[in-house]
């Protein structure tokens, strides 16, 4: 609850020294009706009461707000009520306040108190998350441990000896070869096995001895004559031809040997004019 200047009424409290070795229950609600009470509404019956100097029986006759003192527990605590009568036999509760060795407190309602118990559990439960956080430790050789303050203090006075780290233990080994048959079986090493061959045959090839490969004689239609045109032309152009028939017949002889149909298919292809 806040008043009208933004003030949170839960949080503040009021006394006023000069008051406190005189109240009773008879002036106690006069010393709840100081003007520098931040509790105090004076728009309320009471005020209007007072400033006519009647009793205060004079309340359930009227309708408002008005303060009530509801319960005396002498000397030290007293509470009094602030609430909205709308008959002399009709009121509704507002708020309620206790004075405790003439401090004034305004008593929180359900809502307040629910929330502010969980807001303090919550934020003890997160203390303790975070402090436990900060003792875990991890390492992948290891895994996770827990390091708390007192091992700390106990490993600073004890003398430290190096410890020869492993090359690998035993839940990295667990864990890499469980990864590695999961990656294995979703990708089988097809490629591999294809580059491979690849490689054999190539060398293969590479090891065979490599075969010459023989000219092929000239066809009837690659050969280009040149065209002839009077006699001494004729016999000049017959004379070359002569001349290659002869070089191609020793071609053929020195590469077909003992292969006489071959020699006279080639020479009826390349002379038909013979002698």
């Amino acid at each position: 609850m806040t008043t009208m200047d933004g003030r949170d009424l839960l949080g503040i409290s009021w006394h006023d020294s000069n008051w406190i070795p005189l109240i009773n229950p008879a002036n106690v609600l006069d010393y709840f009706s100081e003007r520098s009470n931040p509790f105090y509404d004076r728009s309320c019956n009471n005020e209007f009461v007072k400033m006519q100097r009647q009793t205060l029986d004079q309340l359930n006759t009227m309708t408002g707000l008005e303060y009530i003192l509801l319960h005396v527990q002498e000397p030290i605590l007293y509470i009094v009520r602030k609430q909205h009568r709308h008959s002399p036999t009709q009121v509704t509760p507002l708020t309620d306040y206790y004075i405790i060795a003439g401090v004034v407190y305004q008593a929180p309602d359900i809502a307040s108190v629910i929330n502010s118990r969980i807001l303090n559990a919550v934020h003890n439960i997160q203390s303790a998350f975070d402090e436990t956080l900060s003792y875990s430790r991890y390492h992948p050789s290891k895994g996770y441990w827990w390091r708390f303050k007192e091992q700390e203090e106990k490993e600073k006075v004890v003398p430290k000896t190096k410890k020869k780290e492993e090359p690998s233990s035993l839940f990295q080994r667990q864990r890499v070869d469980m990864l590695l048959n999961e990656l294995c079986q979703k990708f089988s090493p097809k490629f591999y096995q294809l580059n491979r061959q690849k490689r054999e045959n190539s060398q293969a090839s590479l090891q065979r001895p490599m075969r010459r490969t023989r000219p092929r004689p000239r066809s009837k239609c690659q050969q280009s004559k040149p065209p002839l045109r009077n006699g001494h032309d004729l016999h000049r152009g017959n004379l070359r031809e002569k001349a290659r028939v002869s070089i191609n017949r020793t071609q053929v002889k020195h590469e077909c040997e003992g292969n006489q149909h071959k020699l006279m298919y080639c020479c009826q292809s390349f002379c038909p004019i013979s002698g």
